[in-house]
């Protein structure tokens, strides 16, 4: 009788629980002992939030021409990237730089390819949407629209009320980043083959790739210097973090004239800063899902995995003609970490192995991060 009180009184005390806890809270769906992103204290996640922040991001009535959404330059099933190599803007601009993965950017100290000041996503959003010069969305001066889409859209009037219950006014521009920003941390992944192979499951990856994984984490080649780590960038975080990470590098890219010039308006770190030093240096993406991400680099100019390699193994690229010629190995700001390897075609292709067991297909295919209004089972 006292077993069946016991069990009785824990039933009780967790149904208790359950039915006390918020509805409407989020649980991140992450693996043993990874710890959650870090969330700002002013905009803590929710179910309703997220649901909201997909809602917008697949919303084309969020751009100047009503044709572009957020999900145009970032694709599902290409890690939320878009296979170009300059990102597009709704009026046909073209970005100056390559559109970056949004798969565990919830983790990224920094955001953006090169600016180190910018650290939160209900901030970051602000550019794509408002920003002039390239023209993205080409909302800047439209505010009142957005606002006005969101109080007077049915679904978002419903939605925008649920996920702010607390506020008077839920129909804000800043509430809408909030929820958007709520979006972009929910889209998190760790079940590549190669996570698989972490928890024990040796099967996971391939002899190959095990050979390549031992040939990224080697001194040799040194690949772990910038993109090391559980999301395999040295500009990570999360909720558990004591010391900030943050990575900006020059990889010998460019070196125009051989004085260590990168093309102008798109020279990385030194456009923010002016100092010499900072020209080049762009931030090291993550590697996850990297195989579906081509073409590379922040400005798309090498158009394989192949080529990356090549690239790294050469200590620098060589640019033999044109406005841009030069010798990136010969840069003067060019990372220590990029110094050249040799590697042999069976190295070479085991290397390509185990980047390609970055993918997560869940994250690729996850319902949960399409967008809400296509039909079930479309593409």
């Amino acid at each position: 009788m006292k077993l069946a009180g016991s069990v009785v009184l824990v039933l009780a005390a967790a149904l208790a629980a359950w039915w006390l806890w918020p509805r409407d809270a989020w649980h991140w769906t992450l693996p043993a002992g990874q710890p959650p992103p870090a969330v700002p204290a002013d905009n803590p996640m929710s179910r309703a939030k997220v649901a909201v922040g997909r809602r917008l991001f697949y919303d084309r009535r969020l751009s100047v021409t009503g044709e572009l959404a957020c999900a145009g330059c970032h694709r599902q099933e290409l890690a939320f990237t878009d296979g170009l190599a300059l990102a597009v803007g709704a009026t046909g601009e073209r970005h100056p730089r390559s559109s970056m993965s949004l798969v565990n950017v919830a983790y990224a100290s920094r955001l953006n390819w090169a600016n180190h000041l910018l650290d939160r996503l209900e901030i970051q959003a602000l550019t794509p949407l408002f920003g002039e010069e390239p023209v993205e969305m080409g909302m800047a001066g439209r505010e009142a629209e957005v606002v006005a889409l969101l109080r007077e859209d049915p679904v978002y009037a419903r939605a925008m009320a649920d996920a702010f219950p607390g506020d008077d006014d839920p129909y804000t521009l800043l509430n809408a980043l909030r929820a958007l920003a709520s979006f972009l941390r929910s889209i998190v992944s760790f079940d590549s083959p190669y996570d698989r192979f972490l928890r024990g499951d040796t099967a996971a990856l391939a002899p190959a790739a095990q050979r390549g994984m031992e040939l990224f984490f080697s001194e040799r080649l040194e690949c772990f210097h910038c993109h090391g780590g559980f999301n395999f960038s040295d500009s990570s975080t999360h909720a558990s973090a004591v010391v900030e990470s943050v990575g900006y590098h020059n990889n010998g890219l460019y070196n125009i004239g051989g004085s260590g010039g990168y093309p102008p308006g798109n020279t990385g770190l030194y456009d923010l800063t002016g100092q010499r030093r900072d020209m080049g240096r762009f931030r090291a993406p993550s590697l996850r899902n990297v195989a579906v991400t081509a073409p590379y680099m922040h400005d798309g100019s090498l158009a394989t995995l192949a080529e990356v390699v090549a690239h790294y193994a050469r200590g620098g690229r060589l640019i033999e003609t044109g406005p841009h010629a030069g010798d990136g190995r010969h840069n003067p700001y060019r990372s220590p970490f990029v110094q050249g390897f040799e590697l042999d075609g069976q190295e070479t292709a085991d290397l390509l192995a185990f980047l390609a067991a970055l993918t997560d297909r869940s994250v690729l295919e996850d319902p949960r991060f399409s967008d809400p209004s296509a039909p079930a089972g479309a593409p």
